[in-house]
């Protein structure tokens, strides 16, 4: 099978290497689409490939149409929103991701952004501590577990929504179980989230929550910028000068917001979660190796698709 490492944003050097070895060693041929210019670069790639591996690479209808014999696209990350489910499962195209493999760094994240914006950015200004502080953990899979575990080593009470997960499982999580977003935000000193972007999250966290957290809180967002209602947060920080907002991703309203509320608030350049040498080859090299089993035993655990 040929298949197409695409990635605008390329993977290291040493993961690259990773997941050409795995892919010949099972007889397969690689070929590699790396610092294209366009996404018309990526349509015109595509037209004899049998699977393809992505980053934050944007496999949409056209690309798909553009691939008579695609059969998997691998998302080497967590997130799949920059693939299109529906135009891949009309054509049963399998769509799948590499949970857990990003985890780690994204975690450290979350907790280094809080460090961060509890001492003022960095400034001369006093700061203040996490210890002792609440964290809530809003969706408890493998992301938020990890910046549930790291909180607690730093002193940290830990609570926990998710709607898909019982209390057993929360509790065995060493988390203390909430059951309503209203009750994690009003409790939480520090809120981090942990939701993808879907129609039914798209906007979801906006200024009836927000507006709920206890004074001085912190809203720590490492998750998508979709998830936020803008206009909702610039009125909560207008309204509450105690509230604070990071994210690793900038939203749309950044400047203004900067502007505006300043040291309050703070977004990384880029989308920084999985930015490590680590989750970098790591995901990589999952996406490679679910490649090979799905065309080796037909294995589809990790699909995120359905028809």
């Amino acid at each position: 099978m040929k298949i197409l490492l695409a990635t605008q944003k390329p993977f290291a050097a040493a993961a690259v290497e990773g997941i050409s070895g795995i892919l010949t060693e099972a007889g397969h041929e690689v070929v590699k689409l790396e610092k294209y210019a366009a996404q018309e670069d990526l349509v015109a790639a595509v037209g004899d490939v049998d699977a393809i591996i992505i980053r934050s690479d944007k496999v949409t209808s056209e690309v798909i149409a553009a691939a008579p014999k695609l059969k998997i696209v691998v998302r080497a990350g967590a997130g799949f929103d920059n693939v299109d489910l529906a135009a891949a499962s009309e054509r049963r195209i399998v769509v799948m991701n590499t949970p857990g493999q990003n985890s780690n760094a994204v975690a450290e994240l979350a907790l280094a952004l809080m460090i961060f914006m509890a001492r003022t950015q960095f400034t001369p200004a006093t700061g203040s501590e996490v210890q002792g502080k609440r964290l809530g953990v809003q969706a408890y899979g493998n992301v938020g577990r990890l910046v549930g575990e790291k909180a607690r080593a730093l002193g940290m009470e830990v609570c926990a929504f998710d709607p898909f997960l019982s209390d057993e499982q929360i509790i065995a999580g060493k988390a203390t179980p909430v059951h309503s977003l209203e009750e994690l935000y009003s409790a939480s000193d520090y809120l981090s989230i942990h939701i993808p972007a879907l129609p039914s999250t798209i906007k979801s966290i906006g200024y009836d929550l927000i507006s709920k957290m206890p004074k001085g809180a912190c809203l720590v967002n490492t998750a998508r910028k979709e998830v936020i209602d803008e206009d909702g947060l610039a009125k909560a920080l207008r309204e509450r000068a105690d509230l604070k907002y990071v994210a690793d991703v900038a939203p749309d309203n950044y400047d203004a917001l900067r502007e505006e509320f300043g040291l309050r608030v703070f977004a990384t350049p880029k989308k920084m979660g999985a930015q490590t040498s680590e989750a970098n080859i790591n995901a990589g090299l999952a996406a490679a190796r679910q490649i090979v089993d799905f065309f080796a035993t037909g294995n589809t655990k990790f699909q995120v698709n359905k028809w």
